[in-house]
């Protein structure tokens, strides 16, 4: 069944931009990552323009989001008093990440620029994360402590000052780093459509050793808010948001994150960190293909 798009002025296939919106609800269920990382080169992959996808991709995050932290909350893995500092320095980053996508649109250099960023911050950040869950599950098969946090251990955070306690994650750090944090996942939502979870949960699990599971929660917490904010701007600066293509895929995404978040609970930390490791770097990969493969319709231009 064919569905007109609007503001993409494309027609696609209604049924699967609901399986796109389950699919991606499920994960942000499952790994609290907002699922953004992946909804926006689907979408991109199905045809749509890159403007619209961006400004679209993170409408239907709020909805699943919604649910998945409804669902993370009764588990008692949301860090309130964290979510809300992080949403602090998001507010300002996603401002000038719109701000930055009018002035990309301008120049006509969107399309390059956001697959650019996918294919870097996904090698990066995946990367770093198949390691890290690799070394994991190594140690635990050895009999060894796989834990992410030890009592003992400090980094270059804990000398920042404006100190904090964060009750609910068992930490007493600098509210710099997560505000830092903040601002760049804001802008990361502005540019590329992502709730910023594939940024956020390795760094708050990874450098501010927060434990996996209110990584996830809390993360989800604040891609709602992120996401609103994002979607209000893009509608409101850019004309973006298409309302229909948002709200197919809200209606699979609602029904996907109960679903992922009931399987996150059946397995380990390091395993769930190794699946996203794997997702982040195929969705990655597959868009540094599309970045040198030769096009499939070629064309040339040419006067008469």
């Amino acid at each position: 069944m064919l569905v007109y798009l609007p503001i993409a002025e494309i027609p696609v296939n209604a049924f699967l931009i609901l399986g796109m919106g389950a699919a991606v609800g499920f994960l942000s269920g499952m790994f609290g990552v907002g699922g953004g990382f992946l909804m926006t080169p689907l979408l991109i992959f199905a045809g749509v323009p890159s403007a619209v996808a961006v400004a679209t991709g993170s409408n239907p995050l709020i909805a699943s989001s919604i649910t998945g932290t409804i669902a993370q909350y009764r588990r008692h893995n949301v860090d309130l008093k964290l979510g809300l500092t992080l949403l602090a320095g998001g507010t300002a980053g996603s401002l000038a990440g719109v701000q930055l996508i009018k002035l990309l649109r301008k120049t006509g250099q969107i399309d390059l620029i956001v697959s650019l960023l996918y294919v870097v911050f996904m090698g990066a950040i995946g990367g770093m994360m198949l390691f890290e869950s690799l070394r994991a599950i190594r140690k635990r098969r050895h009999g060894k402590p796989s834990a992410m946090r030890r009592s003992a251990q400090h980094n270059w955070v804990h000398g920042l000052p404006l100190k904090t306690r964060f009750k609910t994650s068992k930490l007493y750090t600098s509210t710099i780093p997560p505000v830092a944090l903040g601002v760049l996942v804001g802008l990361l939502s502005g540019i590329m459509g992502v709730g910023g979870g594939f940024i956020m949960v390795p760094v708050l699990i990874y450098l501010l050793r927060v434990p996996t599971n209110i990584a996830i929660g809390t993360s989800l917490f604040q891609v709602i808010f992120i996401s609103a904010i994002t979607t209000i701007l893009q509608a409101a600066f850019n004309q973006t948001v298409d309302i229909m293509l948002g709200g197919m895929l809200m209606v699979g995404g609602v029904a996907g994150a109960q679903a992922g978040a009931i399987a996150g609970q059946k397995l380990r930390a390091e395993h769930l960190r190794l699946l996203l490791a794997v997702l982040v770097l195929g969705v990655g990969l597959r868009l540094g293909v599309e970045l040198v493969a030769s096009p499939r319709e070629p064309f040339s231009v040419t006067t008469s």
